[in-house]
């Protein structure tokens, strides 16, 4: 590890956790330690444990062989004997996904290898009317179950959002627990344990995409306390949604401020927020306040409409926390310094703020397939955030080849800028050193991914990502006068409904 200022900043976190509590991301956290570690997943492993997926797939279907329409089903457990439609009658829907997937990075980043993630989720969703009288009331509760192995795709590439949009810390961990009240057709209130990605700055075509950039985006993701109320952490809040007409949505959220929780950082400036909050049951106000407003605009939305679907988003976000500059500090003078220049008290800017856009137009629509095109874009004050701006498109394709009308092929491009204090303290660093040494500029993921619908209840879902400057053109541990090298990635995901 560099001793200097610059990489003290850089990989330590340490006045960005003075200012908001918030963990290093990606290329920014323990770049040696990470290539250091000896860990692995050797080819053995994975093939025993492809082989156990395989052999538990194959026990779940041939003992489900002797039913009707098992390769139609929704589900691959079917109806439970009716049990599943008598719930559903009562208000009750139960529902569980497993995700498991394997990246392999074939060059660049910080270490080549493979990795493995895995993440059963189980959805219960409840109508109160059906269930209780309730009028207008639902409720929702998700659980994750999370694995992974010696190593995630963010350990081995360093970048700034997760290669995969299923990375996390392995643990059981309660997701969201929500109850919301209708009003009418005009609005709803919704209030417990909420994620803001689940609702807000979303785009449907970008969803084909494995990487996180394309999920959270990176303007809040890498900017926010513990990278914001989203996946894999939610937060207590409240969000509140007008329905103006079949065209028209308002929604406004406010969120506590940190997911982690109270004191995550206070012995550890580099402490995980996952790790502190290991079961999402930390239900705490603290770290200022979230908030997000967001309109929509969205026409044929419907699967059955004849109309080009559209869907337009325009939103804006403020966090109420103090957030330290990324480039200069206070001296014991009380002047205001580079943090180049040595250990300095941390200068704040009272809260935070962006603004992002989101695009999702479809550009033609056959009898069974269809074109549509994503762009989203975001900004936030650069004198504060590692990420000033963020930009990303892209194209999807429904049915791309004939016969294969439920398969999905999407390509997506997304680009994020450093902010201009970030990449200035890396410029007072080199002139102070005089040594060769990266300036952070920006990252740029390009991503390739296909998923393949086997039946309604199972997808497979190969993947390719190629990262140019992994972590914004971070220092490799190794040598730090030179930057991580661009990663390229080959993934494999299946996802299977039960």
């Amino acid at each position: 590890m560099v001793d200097n200022p610059a990489s003290v900043n850089r990989q330590g976190c340490r006045r960005v956790k003075l200012a908001s509590g918030r963990r290093c991301r990606g290329g920014d956290v323990g770049l040696s330690r990470i290539v250091q570690a000896e860990g692995r997943v050797s080819r053995s492993q994975r093939r025993r444990a492809c082989a156990a997926a395989a052999a538990l797939l194959a026990l779940t279907v041939n003992s489900a062989a002797a039913e009707d329409g098992l390769w139609q089903r929704e589900r691959l457990t079917g109806d439970w004997g009716g049990a599943r439609s008598a719930l559903a009658d009562r208000g009750v829907t139960v529902g569980f996904a497993y995700i498991n997937e394997t990246f392999d990075v074939l060059r660049g980043g910080l270490s080549r290898g493979g990795t493995y993630e895995g993440r059963g989720d189980l959805q219960i969703d409840v109508d109160l009317d059906k269930l209780a009288g309730w009028t207008g009331g639902t409720a929702q509760v998700r659980v994750f179950q999370m694995s992974k192995g010696p190593f995630n795709s963010t350990e081995r590439v360093g970048s700034i959002p997760n290669p995969s949009n299923i990375e996390a810390t392995s643990t059981t961990r309660l997701f969201t627990a929500w109850i919301e009240q209708r009003f009418g057709a005009l609005a709803s209130l919704r209030l417990g344990q909420l994620a803001a990605d689940d609702e807000f700055a979303g785009s449907a075509v970008a969803g084909g995409l494995i990487n996180g950039a394309f999920g959270w985006p990176p303007v809040m993701s890498a900017n926010l306390p513990s990278s914001g109320p989203a996946f894999p952490l939610a937060a207590l809040g409240a969000r509140l949604r007008f329905d103006l007409n079949d065209r028209w949505t308002l929604l406004a959220g406010v969120f506590s401020g940190d997911p982690a929780g109270r004191g995550c950082y206070d012995n550890d400036p580099n402490a995980n927020p996952q790790a502190c909050n290991k079961h999402g049951t930390k239900f705490q106000f603290t770290g200022g306040a979230f908030w997000i407003g967001e309109a929509q605009y969205q026409v044929n939305q419907d699967r059955d409409a004849k109309g080009l679907a559209a869907a337009y988003k325009l939103g804006v976000w403020y966090h109420t926390a103090d957030f330290a500059d990324q480039r200069y500090g206070v001296d014991a003078s009380g002047a205001v310094v580079s943090l180049a220049t040595g250990p300095r008290d941390a200068l704040f800017h009272h809260g935070n703020w962006g603004v992002y856009g989101v695009v999702d137009q479809m550009l033609w629509r056959g009898a069974q397939s269809s074109v549509s095109v994503f762009a989203r874009g975001g900004f936030a004050p650069d004198d504060r955030n590692l990420v000033s701006w963020y930009v990303e498109g892209g194209v999807g394709v429904k049915g791309p080849l004939p016969g294969r009308a439920d398969d999905t092929l999407t390509i997506g491009i997304a680009h994020s800028r450093i902010g201009g204090a970030a990449s200035g303290l890396d410029r007072d660093t080199l002139a102070l050193n005089g040594t060769p040494y990266p300036v952070r500029s920006s990252e740029t993921i390009f991503e390739v991914s296909y998923i393949l619908q086997v039946a309604p209840w199972w997808s497979i879902q190969p993947d390719l990502q190629y990262i140019v400057r992994p972590g914004g053109n971070v220092p490799d541990p190794n040598n730090p006068a030179v930057a991580v090298g661009n990663a390229f990635l080959v993934g494999l995901r299946s996802t299977i409904l039960f």
